[in-house]
């Protein structure tokens, strides 16, 4: 029992950090429930709803960009990153309402810090049981608390379609994830074979 309660509660600052970054992101999308609304009908009297969105979109692109290319990708990583571009492209083009166009964006990213911050726990020693599957699991929830909150808000609506939406783009987030470290791996195997990088002993 002694050994339980001095247990932390993070494994390291790093996942104490993904956690945290998790609640500021989800206290952003929750705190706009409210409003957005409001932003939405301005924006979309002006003909800038389309338009901000997709800056919105670009500027997370561009962080994640810029981040990963500090990373030095290999060339099996550009070309699984420019695949999952492309499918996020086409997902993009295909929601015809703007608005539902951020739900994409915004489970895309609580997914891609849970999903870290497990597999940082797990790494750890904590045992932490199939973090991809448990990371979809727990964004689905989280958006479909999302929808929960919207029942008692006035103009909102509660859309099991949008439960499934969410869900939808943690799992589109993890799957991209996963395969990019899959070809993170590939492209080192392939420069240790080569000589380029030094064999694991």
């Amino acid at each position: 029992m002694t050994i339980i309660a001095s247990m932390p509660i993070f494994t390291s600052d790093r996942e104490r950090r993904l956690w945290l970054w998790t609640l500021v992101v989800l206290a952003a999308i929750y705190s706009t429930l409210g409003p957005a609304a409001t932003l939405v009908a301005y924006l979309r009297e002006r003909n800038l709803l389309r338009v901000s969105s997709t800056v919105i979109l670009l500027i997370v692109i561009g962080v994640i960009v810029w981040q990963w290319v500090k990373r030095r990708p290999s060339l099996s990583e550009i070309g699984v990153a420019l695949g999952i571009a492309a499918v996020y492209l086409m997902a993009w083009i295909r929601i015809p309402i703007p608005e539902e166009r951020t739900h994409l964006i915004e489970y895309s990213i609580v997914a891609i810090l849970i999903y870290q911050a497990l597999s940082e726990r797990q790494r750890n020693g904590r045992k932490v049981p199939a973090p991809a599957a448990l990371a979809v699991g727990i964004t689905a929830l989280l958006g479909l608390v999302d929808e929960t909150i919207q029942t008692i808000l006035p103009n909102r609506v509660f859309d099991i379609i949008d439960v499934g939406f969410n869900a939808g783009a943690g799992l589109m987030a993890i799957l991209g994830i996963i395969a990019l470290a899959w070809a993170r791996r590939r492209g080192d195997q392939i420069l240790r074979t080569s000589g380029l990088l030094p064999r694991k002993d």
